[in-house]
């Protein structure tokens, strides 16, 4: 959990207010984004940003079971939309950021991969993260958009879907094993790709790449919905998406 303290404004005579903060959950591939983007909005506004991260779809359970949170940034349509369907929104869910994948290998590349075909190679130690993590959603697209391209070797998928070695709890931990060299490649976002300092990538031929939409929304139960909206306002404005840039995001499509 990221926490970034706030003072809060304080009150005319001696007496101080108590300090303002908000709760945001977010995927773990915005981890650290909002740490960036807490600090700058606290510095902006006094309002402290309480920071938690996970699967969006960890996250969007815990909410489901009564977790006190203000906003939540998921990296998919999928899990702000499931929230919205059962009355768990405030106002409209919102695009902030997109995102596209990398095939993402250790650094040295002990496998000798050279080309996305590789990933069905007998032997190849793939690692993935859990069926219902946004990130296999993508992955699973990235792959039969693989598949489909004529130069594709035949079964390819189902070849892919055998070599998967391990499945983990979210995409930060799937890149975490790369970088411990405990698997020969995984699919995770580029915008992690491009921040770790221990993998490389394999190019993605342009008519199999994958887009990525991730989407906010202000929870129906949050403590202070007006500054929960506020800050959602910022990380979808121009202050937010800088920082976003910085770290490899792009604007929603």
């Amino acid at each position: 959990m990221i926490v970034v303290a706030g003072t809060g404004a304080g009150c005319a005579g001696t007496s101080t207010s108590a300090p303002v903060s908000i709760t945001v959950f977010g995927a773990a591939s915005l981890r650290d984004a909002l740490e960036a983007a807490a600090a700058a909005y606290e510095s902006e506004t006094g309002i402290a940003v309480i920071v938690s991260t996970d699967s969006s779809t960890t996250l969007r359970t815990q909410i489901e079971l009564g977790a006190e949170v203000d906003v939540f940034l998921s990296a998919d349509t999928k899990n702000p939309e499931a929230l919205a369907a059962a009355g768990l929104v405030d106002g409209a869910v919102r695009p902030f950021a997109g995102n596209g994948l990398a095939i993402a290998l250790p650094a040295g590349n002990p496998a000798g991969l050279s080309s996305p075909f590789d990933l069905a190679r007998p032997g190849v130690k793939i690692i993935a993260a859990a069926a219902a993590v946004p990130i296999t959603g993508y992955a699973s697209t990235l792959v039969d958009n693989l598949a489909g391209l004529p130069d594709a070797p035949a079964g390819f998928a189902a070849a892919y879907a055998a070599n998967v070695v391990s499945r983990e709890d979210n995409v930060a931990a799937v890149l975490a094993k790369l970088e411990l060299g405990e698997g020969d490649v995984g699919i995770v976002y580029a915008s992690d790709a491009r921040g770790a300092r221990s993998v490389t990538t394999i190019e993605t031929p342009i008519r199999a790449r994958v887009a990525a939409v991730y989407q906010g929304a202000v929870q129906a139960t949050a403590t202070r919905p007006l500054e929960g909206h506020a800050f959602l306002d910022w990380i979808a404005g121009p202050e937010g998406q800088a920082i976003l840039a910085d770290h490899g995001f792009v604007p929603p499509p």
